[in-house]
């Protein structure tokens, strides 16, 4: 998912895209012989924590690949911030901040001294929590349009965003310099020079509680509106607007949906998806040249009317 999103609003093809294949793979795999890394406190003997230290290290190899190759994949490319994009973005740097901490964790040395501390919470919170979150987030705006044939507010969508970034940003992080100062985790009562630290990691619960409301609100004003689009002809009319004339948001959101088309081949019917396309795909999407049906070739030339009527 993320690798779509970033490919769609940067207009480019995801960089690396076999590597990208194979780190997932990686990643698979190895998530398999890992485990003990939760259990360096057990009495493990040293042979096995050597080799749970070794294999732990290496998997950050191909999480790395994949961070890279997101990066790499914006660079030079005609970023796009809209609301999807930006989840996708905060996704990549907690994620990557994450796994900076599991680096440090992964040392079974280190992990004796932080084990059952905030530093832990910290992190696990950072890779788990906030990453699948905000991968979630990147998922439902990049698709909420195309499967309901509704458009969320731009505005509130980047509320949303700045609001939960920030707002996690300031509850967990403050958590890594509790860890350290060894502050215990599942310890209902705290000494007195644990109290800054925790007071700032509750005000960011509050301000995440905010997000929240914001996203409440969206989704009832996303599904209260009353104009819904058929297909694509509806739609880009709309995007169009009354006065029947490109503006440079209209001119970005067209280059954005046509780059998401030609990425996965797809068309919207009547808020579902089926596997013709209306547009150039890219090159190498097919191992065979598609058919082409008499509703695409249709759907084709009323887009390319709208176009032509509009772009002078």
């Amino acid at each position: 998912m993320i690798s779509h999103i970033v490919s769609t609003y940067s207009l480019k093809p995801i960089f690396g895209y076999v590597g990208m294949v194979y780190a997932m793979g990686s990643i698979g795999l190895l998530g398999f012989i890992v485990w003990a890394h939760h259990m360096y406190t057990v009495g493990l003997d040293v042979d096995t924590r050597a080799y749970f230290i070794t294999a732990t290290l290496i998997i950050g190899v191909p999480t790395g690949i994949k961070v890279f190759s997101w990066i790499a994949t914006m660079w030079g490319g005609r970023i796009f911030f809209e609301v999807p994009m930006l989840f996708a973005i905060g996704f990549i740097f907690l994620f990557t901040i994450g796994g900076f901490t599991g680096i440090m964790l992964a040392n079974a040395g280190v992990d004796t001294f932080l084990h059952d501390t905030y530093y832990v919470v910290g992190h696990f919170h950072y890779v788990l929590s906030m990453g699948a979150v905000f991968g979630m987030f990147a998922g439902f705006y990049y698709w909420i349009g195309r499967m309901t044939g509704f458009r969320y507010s731009n505005m509130l969508g980047q509320l949303h965003f700045s609001f939960l970034f920030v707002g996690v940003n300031v509850t967990f992080f403050p958590m890594h310099i509790l860890g350290l100062m060894g502050m215990p985790r599942r310890v209902q009562y705290y000494t007195y020079n644990y109290n800054p630290w925790n007071l700032i990691s509750s005000s960011g619960v509050i301000t995440t509680s905010v997000s929240i409301c914001i996203f409440i609100i969206l989704l009832v004003l996303l599904f209260r509106q009353k104009y819904i689009f058929d297909d694509w002809v509806q739609y880009y009319n709309y995007i169009l607007g009354e006065n029947g004339s490109f503006s440079q948001a209209d001119t970005e959101h067209y280059a954005i949906e046509k780059a998401m088309l030609n990425s996965l081949g797809y068309i919207c019917n009547r808020g579902k998806y089926s596997t013709r396309s209306d547009l150039p795909n890219y090159y190498h999407s097919f191992m065979d040249l598609p058919k082409r049906s008499i509703q695409k070739q249709k759907a084709k030339k009323k887009l390319k009317i709208i176009k032509d009527k509009y772009k002078n």
